[in-house]
């Protein structure tokens, strides 16, 4: 290997240890060692195993929700700084704290943005994420954002299940640029669910702009989170002649009662990723691995070769 390309590793953070060891297993390399000290009061400390000097470093980690997973996180990111890594990659397949991407209230944080400036300070020399909760979150960053897309998984699946009358839908108004990318490929019509909240978490009402009367449906969203945006949005498509609703969502947060929800909705399937492990099994969860992807893009970042044909969304 050339002196100018430094050896490529990739480390896990301890709740994205499958996951990492799935994309280190298709980048062709074995993952690093890492060891966590924990001490009574929850206190924890990573230490790296190996030498990592003059070295390209990937760090797998998504951040959902506890902190410890974001903190750990920056902790290893520092680590790595301080061991002397030449390059510093923070790989986050699901990136926390997206959904506060603006005040949309006075009084409340960006949250999104301080995690931002959270990884620019730990020293992370490069970002790469998957199907953000709002693509403007990369311009919260001064480093380089390789923000990648789940399409490239899913939509082999979705043309594999050869379905006919096929629909596209997006769960709410927001979420419409995603679902028209889907239908562009698809060739399939678009219908988007509008809904009103009154609180984070429960709707209020639900409306359908467009005909699924006779028509397969697909929602597709980034994230599902209790699971009552699609449980209702799939029940309502059913009760308007809709033959079959399946759901695509990029990362199964799934949390409080979504499991229970998802079971009792009328949805054929729920297709996810694994950029989030799912707590338990589920009949209706079907999870395609996003390995291969950052594996592939992780490898043409360290040959610094163009990675502009995996966006295909």
């Amino acid at each position: 290997m050339s002196h100018l390309e430094p050896e490529a590793k990739i480390f896990a953070c301890s709740q994205s240890v499958y996951l990492a060891e799935q994309i280190a297993k298709n980048y062709g390399i074995p993952l690093g060692k890492v060891t966590l000290a924990k001490y009574s009061d929850g206190e924890f400390q990573p230490s790296y195993e190996e030498s990592i000097r003059g070295l390209r470093v990937f760090i797998v980690c998504s951040t959902f929700p506890t902190a410890d997973n974001l903190m750990e996180l920056l902790m290893m990111i520092d680590a790595a700084k301080r061991a002397s890594a030449r390059h510093i990659t923070a790989v986050i397949p699901y990136f926390g704290w997206a959904r506060q991407d603006r005040k949309d209230k006075p009084r409340v944080p960006i949250g999104a943005k301080l995690v931002a400036n959270l990884l620019d300070a730990a020293g992370a020399t490069r970002i790469m994420t998957m199907d953000l909760h709002a693509d403007q979150i990369q311009g919260f960053f001064e480093k380089p954002v390789d923000h990648l897309f789940a399409s490239t998984i899913f939509l082999p699946y979705v043309k594999s299940l050869e379905l006919e009358n096929l629909t596209i839908a997006s769960p709410d108004m927001g979420g419409s640029k995603r679902a028209y990318a889907y239908s562009k490929f698809l060739e399939s019509d678009v219908v988007i669910c509008y809904k009103q909240r009154k609180v984070a978490n429960v709707i209020d009402t639900m409306e359908l702009i467009g005909e699924v009367k006779g028509r397969n449906v697909i929602l597709v969203d980034d994230m599902i989170d209790t699971g009552g945006t699609l449980a209702k949005a799939a029940d309502l498509m059913i009760e308007k002649g809709a033959l079959s609703v399946r759901a695509i969502c990029t990362h199964a947060i799934l949390s409080g009662s979504a499991y229970e929800k998802i079971e009792n909705s009328k949805l054929s399937e729920l297709i996810v990723s694994d950029s989030i492990p799912l707590r338990k099994e589920s009949n209706k969860i079907k999870v395609l691995s996003c390995a291969p992807l950052f594996a592939e893009v992780m490898h043409m970042v360290h040959h610094n070769n163009s990675i502009s044909g995996k966006f295909i969304m």
